[in-house]
């Protein structure tokens, strides 16, 4: 199964059928652009007219998904850059290149992650640093940056991807898990200060999205089962879904909104 054909046929409006007028032309950083929900993340707010800039450790799909959105001419055509987010002077330096080409940031979507497998038993201090590099790190640094210009400016919003799978007790990703359940407390921990200049921050939580990854390495029957089970909807969660929260906390339809979790899962939590 293909990610782009597992779309299920439910009611749900297609990517970009809803419009927020108040994101065109606003610039938008977004972490691990390239692929899966950050290529469904850089498509939607392309579609609303957004100016993006995005970074990603894989430069072949980045490349692939410029050109693809160039050519469809949606929206202005992202400027990105090859970036590995656990090298934080990198990201940092990025992310100051990005808004020197578009202006001040006024979203910060952190959505890189990785939720490789590992056992408690073989987890090194080296390997621990390098999954927190991933999956913590990096948000807390470039909302570092992005802060500045948002206080500024007198508005913001920032969201940061956490996980529904440490609420769920799932095993297998230890070092993931403690991460993303993070994502809650640096959403709290700032809040306040943040919120006093208008920046508002908040954790959208994704279920079991169905990603070409998620598909390929993971999904089988029996776990289709147990998601089928779980769930209260019958269609799974797919990248463009997340996306659409994403919009919306982005958006000033959204800007009483901080301090909070949205989870995006189908009912499964």
């Amino acid at each position: 199964m293909q990610a782009s054909s597992a779309r299920q046929q439910g009611s749900g409006a297609a990517l970009g059928d809803t419009l927020y007028p108040d994101l065109r032309s606003r610039r938008v950083f977004i972490t691990g652009g390239g692929s899966g929900i950050g290529e469904a993340l850089v498509e939607a707010f392309v579609r609303q007219g957004a100016q993006v800039a995005f970074v990603d450790i894989n430069a072949t799909v980045s490349e692939a998904l410029v050109e693809r959105l160039r050519a469809q001419g949606l929206g202005p055509a992202p400027w990105w850059r090859r970036c590995d987010v656990t090298d934080v002077p990198s990201l940092q330096q990025a992310i100051a290149d990005a808004a020197q080409a578009l202006g001040t940031f006024d979203v910060l979507v952190n959505n890189v992650g990785s939720d490789d497998r590992h056992a408690l038993e073989d987890v090194t201090p080296d390997y621990w640093d390098q999954r927190i590099g991933v999956n913590q790190r990096a948000a807390f640094f470039a909302i570092q940056s992005v802060v500045p210009g948002m206080r500024e400016q007198g508005r913001g919003s920032i969201i940061n991807l956490g996980s529904t799978g440490w609420q769920t007790k799932n095993a297998g990703y230890p070092c993931y898990a403690t991460a993303k359940s993070s994502m809650n407390g640096m959403m709290r921990g700032m809040a306040k200060a943040l919120g006093e200049h208008r920046i508002r921050i908040n954790v959208l939580s994704p279920g079991w999205v169905m990603t070409e990854r998620q598909i390929t390495q993971w999904l089988d029957a029996e776990s289709e089962k147990e998601l089928m089970k779980n769930q209260c909807l019958p269609d799974k969660v797919m990248p463009e879904d997340i996306a659409a929260m994403a919009l919306f906390l982005a958006s000033d339809a959204s800007r009483a909104c901080t301090a909070q979790e949205f989870v995006v899962d189908a009912g499964w939590t």
